[in-house]
């Protein structure tokens, strides 16, 4: 069966997945020397899955300065 058009998305699966197929599991024990190839591809560990969280970057002091310079000239509010 297929998926309609309409669902389909252009990109794939753009947030993190909590599940890995077997050969990510398998990929990612090898790099951690985990995992040999003597091993089976049964029964493997667990793989703890990292989120990655963007942060915003800071504002510097001089751009900071610069902003309330700005408001200052403008007048600023009124009480």
């Amino acid at each position: 069966m297929t998926i309609d058009k309409s669902l389909r998305t252009r990109k794939g699966i753009v947030r993190s997945r909590n599940v890995l197929t077997r050969a990510e599991r398998i990929e990612k024990l090898a790099q951690q020397d985990r995992w040999t190839e003597e091993d089976g591809p049964f029964g493997l560990a667990k793989v703890r899955i990292y989120k990655v969280i963007v942060k915003k970057k800071k504002k510097k002091k001089g751009d900071e300065e610069g902003d309330d310079a700005g408001k200052g000239a403008k007048g600023g509010k009124k009480k």
